[in-house]
């Protein structure tokens, strides 16, 4: 068996088989398959896509390739989420201590940026200290010590994933339903989660652009998923401006904290408490979704969740005084205010646009390898359907020099559009 005769088996249309995928999958971890061969196999699948079998197996094969984590022998039950990616989404910074301060154990592996999309633990890296490279041994330990966990793909656990996503990343393969689907559902499998809720973005700020494909990503999730013997619940969110007001790391780690603290953005608040109810019920640690999210609430009131977070970064090495005080997290040398230009209603806030131009400020990476700026983004005052007078504040760019602040300003600006008549706001979740 060759790696071209399967690339080319794809490039022709043709359904692969599970030896030919298993093959193509152990090669591309070995190093025995180039980079170069799976970045043309990849994009092979972009144009002509998988089927529900071969996206199954693509998921196994990734998940096999390396440990398959047993937590059965640490918690009764583990419930993980998962985020089809967006601008904005810092949702598990928040969600996890929420939910396992309400005693549903979360162990989770995430990922870095994916083009546009803003990853997980380059978030938390901007946290001095705090390690993403936990070992399958530190995992379980930590998950049985204080019920959370928040790393980064162990060399260990679906090490295929963790090359694959590297190179979709600069390869112009990152928005494909059987590469997403496989993707995050390897992850899944290999971290042992035994329940998953699965936020599955819709919108221009994400890699489905319609509410249609975002539910096809869905069900090949909840698909693979059953046929792993997992419980799986997908919810269909909006993406179409970002999530909240920060975009960029150290940005939407402060948003996260202080949505921990009851004060987050209205959005941003009312997605993590509905999803945290979610997890709670397939977590059996609430009979309803209204106890769930009650429980939720609850966790943010008390202090509880936010002492969560604590644990969990002081127990994977973060330095928790950066948590405790944010203004001593990365700061962008140049803060400017751009003002409204126009008076009226906000029509659109494109966010795809956003997340492009927070990768240009050197939020994200626009090749492997290269170092991530935790301090610049943006942070925005306005949602589509809000009121907006002229001069009154738009956005906030954080950004490193004028330069870099100039050019962010007419690509952001061009990415809002206005309306003399009402605009309905846009549903957080479909």
């Amino acid at each position: 068996m060759r790696a071209v005769d399967i690339i080319i088996k794809k490039r022709d249309k043709q359904e692969l088989t599970d030896d030919e995928i298993d093959f193509f999958v152990r090669g591309f971890t070995s190093g025995a398959i180039p980079d170069y061969q799976v970045s043309a196999w990849a994009m092979a699948v972009v144009f002509n896509g998988m089927t529900a079998r071969e996206t199954t197996t693509l998921a196994m094969s990734m998940a096999h390739s390396g440990a398959i984590l047993d937590i059965s022998d640490v918690v009764d039950i583990s419930v993980d989420k998962h985020s089809s990616g967006g601008v904005g989404d810092k949702t598990t910074l928040s969600v996890l201590p929420i939910v396992t301060a309400c005693g549903l154990p979360c162990g989770k592996m995430s990922g870095r940026g994916l083009g546009f999309s803003g990853g997980t633990l380059d978030k938390l890296e901007s946290i001095p200290g705090y390690r993403v490279d936990l070992t399958t041994d530190e995992f379980k330990s930590q998950l049985k010590k204080i019920g959370i966990v928040l790393t980064g793909q162990s060399l260990d656990l679906a090490p295929a994933d963790g090359k694959l996503y590297a190179l979709r990343d600069v390869t112009g393969t990152a928005d494909s339903i059987p590469l997403i689907a496989s993707s995050m559902m390897s992850k899944k499998l290999a971290a042992g989660a035994h329940s998953i809720v699965l936020d599955v973005k819709a919108g221009n700020g994400t890699f489905m652009p319609t509410v249609e494909s975002a539910r096809e990503l869905a069900q090949a999730m909840i698909t693979i998923g059953h046929l792993a013997g997992r419980e799986v619940t997908a919810l269909i969110a909006d993406m179409n401006q970002p999530l909240g007001e920060a975009v960029g790391n150290a940005l939407e780690v402060i948003e996260a904290v202080r949505a921990l603290h009851g004060s987050g953005p209205g959005d941003f608040m009312e997605h993590c408490l509905h999803l945290s109810a979610h997890m709670l019920l397939l977590g059996k640690r609430a009979e309803s979704l209204e106890q769930g999210r009650a429980m939720a609430q609850k966790a943010i009131d008390d202090g509880s969740a936010f002492d969560k977070f604590c644990q969990l970064v002081v127990a994977q090495g973060g330095d928790v005084s950066y948590v405790e005080n944010l203004e001593k997290l990365p700061q962008a040398p140049i803060q400017e205010v751009v003002e409204s230009p126009h008076a009226g209603y906000i029509a659109r806030v494109h966010a795809r646009t956003i997340g492009k131009a927070a990768v240009n400020l050197g939020a994200g990476r626009a090749q492997k390898g290269d170092q991530v700026d935790h301090a610049v983004g943006f942070l925005f005052h306005k949602k589509i359907g809000q009121t907006v007078s002229i001069g009154e504040p738009l956005f906030t760019i954080h950004a490193r020099d004028r330069a870099q602040t100039e050019q962010a300003r007419k690509v952001v600006l061009d990415a809002f559009a206005f309306s003399e008549e009402p605009v309905a706001p846009l549903p957080l979740f479909y």
